[in-house]
């Protein structure tokens, strides 16, 4: 074990697992990105998305001024500023890394005579009890040999303190927090209760409705819904809250979600916006790595939604193995919950071959069930007596995870590609809906003007009817005024006649009275 400082590129690998100071939770706001980047560009090195650059991951040198400013998790949310003089503040830290040096005392006093007898218990025990010990300067002066050593995975019996350490989730009030919550009561009861026994049904700790699991799942899945009422609770939960009870008491595990949850982002997984950009993310993935499949999913009209929802919402818990499960785990919490992209793509990559002979069909029901079989020891690589259960290449799969180039500036490139094209589609939405609105409201004008239109039309009617009445009136006249005018006509030549008539009377009369003068 080397005594000396580091180079910086080693401090540089670990420096974000440094425990803060101060364990005081803060809940953080929603991230835009899921790489929770503050900046438009942010380079692979960035030591606020690599929690561990594993050793295949590639470290940029950074100054001393760089690792001060950046020792502690981004994930892990504003930690209040350390004061040597509050030494209340750092009471309550000593307190928590003496009960987790204690514990690991204890485990190692129980099982050193264990070890002694089993050659299989490989855990090195002074290596692991030195970072528990003082895990922050461990971290910061061994970082690569740590990063090495979480690779190979954490030692199951201390994974539970190492997995608190790692993420600075000791935390004395957040435990009373968590004691009080359970005196109150949430509307999400009847949900939990209804969801405990679907959650690992077949394991011991769980199988009893009766037992300590079930309790002390509800417990803690209670209390979370309370705390976080806005999250509350969500199927998949109960599979994240399982693993960690496994690892550690309930008011640990508790303390731990909501570290995972707020410093995490997996709380990000349970919000309405973000599994559609983590989906977004993994389709981009996919198509940039894999480009082969991807185009065989399209044509296949497989979906990522289908089968990588469950992977993600419950840290790929709900049909792996639990020795696949805590490794994943190691992994998450060491380099990010952007790590389950990392194994994600890793057992697509691993299957590519099978998944391209398959149908719709029996690629959901492979991807769901039988995707991590590939790793699967064969029974003839196995010894006899571990023949009764099945064994996986879990180094294999974190080997073939952690060699992908996934970098968090690929990540947070894709989730402003993922923004914009959102942007694009609420601009194009807005557009629409205001060429409906404007729609609508020249409908409703047409209407308006269909409607003048045959009011004006029944006025003409109206009219042309009247102007035919008057025309048929007219002609009346007219043929009143022909028969008068023939009337006038006749009386005048009767007149005419009648005059004429007298005239030749008065004529004849005088001519008469002439000749009888003579």
């Amino acid at each position: 074990m080397s005594t000396g400082r580091p180079s910086s590129t080693a401090a540089a690998a670990l420096d974000s697992l440094l425990s803060p100071k101060d364990p005081t939770q803060t809940p953080l706001p929603p991230r835009d990105s899921i790489t929770g980047s503050d900046y438009n560009v942010v380079l692979e090195d960035d030591t606020r998305f690599s929690t561990i650059p594993l050793s295949e991951a590639s470290v940029s040198s950074v100054t001393s001024s760089d690792i001060t400013r950046g020792n502690v998790l981004a994930r892990r949310g504003p930690q209040k500023a350390f004061d040597e003089n509050d030494l209340d503040v750092l009471r309550v830290a000593e307190s928590g890394q003496q009960k987790l040096h204690q514990e690991f005392v204890r485990l190692h006093n129980e099982r050193r005579t264990e070890a002694a007898k089993d050659k299989e218990d490989s855990i090195d025990w002074d290596f692991w009890g030195a970072v528990i010990s003082d895990y922050e300067e461990y971290a910061a002066e061994n970082s690569e040999k740590l990063a090495r050593a979480i690779e190979k995975g954490i030692p199951h019996a201390l994974r539970g303190m190492m997995w608190q350490l790692m993420t600075a989730s000791k935390d004395s009030e957040l435990e009373n927090t968590y004691l009080a919550l359970l005196k109150g009561s949430s509307s999400y009861e009847k949900s939990i209760t209804r969801d405990l026994g679907r959650t690992f049904p077949h394991h011991e700790f769980f199988t009893n409705g009766q037992g300590i699991g079930q309790e002390n799942l509800f417990n803690v899945l209670k209390a979370y819904s309370l705390y976080d009422p806005q999250v509350g609770y969500c199927q998949g939960l109960p599979f994240v809250v399982a693993v960690l009870l496994l690892n550690m008491p309930d008011e640990q595990a508790f303390c731990l979600l909501v570290r995972l949850m707020y410093s995490y982002d997996l709380r990000g997984h349970f919000l309405p916006e973000m599994p559609k950009l983590q989906l977004r993310l993994f389709d981009r993935l996919v198509e940039e790595l894999l480009p082969v499949l991807h185009v065989h999913f399209l044509r296949q009209g497989v979906k990522s939604s289908m089968f990588c929802s469950q992977w993600f919402l419950t840290l790929f818990s709900y049909k792996f193995p639990l020795e696949i499960v805590f490794r994943i785990y190691d992994t998450c919490l060491a380099s990010g919950i952007e790590s389950i992209f990392a194994f994600s793509v890793a057992l697509l990559q691993k299957n590519e071959d099978t998944l391209l002979s398959m149908k719709f069909d029996e690629i959901l029901i492979f991807l769901k069930q039988r995707v991590f079989e590939r790793y699967k020891v064969s029974p003839a690589e196995q010894d006899e007596q571990a023949r009764s259960r099945p064994e996986y290449r879990v180094d294999d799969l974190v080997q073939d995870a952690i060699s992908l180039k996934i970098t968090p500036f690929m990540l947070d490139a894709y989730a402003h590609e993922y923004h914009d094209l959102v942007r694009k589609r609420e601009a194009h939405a807005i557009e629409v809906d205001n060429l409906r609105n404007a729609n609508r409201a020249l409908t409703v004008k047409v209407k308006e003007l269909d409607a003048s239109l045959a009011q004006l039309n029944a006025e003409h009617v109206d009219v042309l009817n009247q102007l035919v009445m008057a025309r048929l009136r007219n002609e009346e006249i007219e043929e009143e005024l022909v028969r008068y005018k023939l009337l006038y006509a006749e009386a005048m030549h009767r007149t005419e006649d009648a005059m004429s008539s007298h005239t030749r009377s008065r004529s004849s009369a005088g001519k008469s009275r002439g000749s009888g003068n003579s």
